[in-house]
C-alpha cells in the first residue's frame, strides 16, 4: 500500500505539471489561459502516465545518459500515439493532428515533440524525481493514505463525468453522420458553444479537433 500511495502521488504531480506545462504553452501561443486535456481538473494524465512508464520500465538502469534519453522518447511517443488511437477510436474524432509537422506518423506522434519527451524524461529521472519522491515518501504514511484516497476519488470522479462529457459529443457527432466532415464539425462547435462551460472546455482545449467518418461513408 505504501508503494501504491507514493506513486500515485507521483502521477498526481506529474499529471498536474504536465497540464501546467501545456497551459503555458498556450498562454505564450495563444496570450490567454486555456486548460487543456480533457478531463475538468488541472491535470493531464498521460504525462503522469508517461512518467510512471519512464520509471518502472527504465527502473534502475541509468548509467547511460543516451540510453535513457532514448527508451524515454519511445515510452512517451508509444503513449502518445495510443492515446491518439483510443480516444479517435472511443470518441470518433481526431482531437490532435501532427499531420502538418515535420516527420510525423500518421499525425499521432511527430519529432518535434518526441525530443522534448527525450529531454524532460532524462531530467525527471535523473534529477526530479529524487526531489518529488523525497518529499512524497517524507509525508506521514497515515496522512499519504487519507491523502491517496480524496485525491483517487477525485480523480475517478472527473474521469467519469468526462468520459460521459465526451459520449455526449460522440452522440452529437453520429447526429449529423450524413453530413460532411466540415458542416459536422461546424454543428457540433455550434452545440458546445451553446453549452455549459463544461464542454466549452473541449472545444477550448482542442480548438482543432477533426470529425472522422467510417470508410463506407468516405467512399460512398
Amino acid at each position: 500500500m505504501e508503494s501504491f500511495t507514493t506513486y500515485f502521488l507521483l502521477f498526481i504531480i506529474y499529471s498536474f505539471l504536465g497540464w501546467l506545462i501545456e497551459v503555458i504553452c498556450k498562454l505564450f501561443e495563444l496570450k490567454r489561459f486555456v486548460n487543456r486535456g480533457f478531463l475538468i481538473g488541472p491535470i493531464c494524465p498521460i504525462y503522469g502516465y508517461g512518467v510512471l512508464g519512464i520509471l518502472f520500465l527504465i527502473g534502475s538502469d541509468t548509467k547511460d545518459f543516451l540510453g535513457v534519453f532514448l527508451k524515454s522518447i519511445l515510452i512517451c511517443s508509444v503513449l502518445e500515439y495510443f492515446t491518439s488511437y483510443l480516444m479517435e477510436k472511443l470518441f470518433k474524432a481526431r482531437w490532435w493532428d501532427y499531420s502538418k509537422r515535420k516527420f510525423n506518423i500518421n499525425g499521432r506522434i511527430c519529432l518535434e515533440t518526441m525530443i522534448p519527451f527525450g529531454i524532460l524524461g532524462t531530467l525527471i529521472v535523473y534529477f526530479i524525481n529524487p526531489l518529488f519522491k523525497g518529499l512524497v515518501t517524507k509525508i506521514n504514511p497515515q496522512v499519504r493514505l487519507i491523502l491517496t484516497i480524496i485525491l483517487l476519488l477525485i480523480y475517478l470522479a472527473d474521469n467519469i463525468l468526462s468520459f460521459n462529457i465526451m459520449n455526449k459529443i460522440k452522440d452529437e457527432i453520429r447526429k449529423h453522420h450524413k453530413d460532411n466532415t466540415e458542416a459536422i464539425k461546424k454543428k457540433v462547435s455550434e452545440w458546445l458553444d451553446n453549452n455549459t462551460i463544461l464542454y466549452r472546455h473541449i472545444k477550448k482545449a482542442y480548438p482543432k479537433f477533426k470529425i472522422l467518418k467510417k470508410k463506407k461513408e468516405e467512399n460512398g
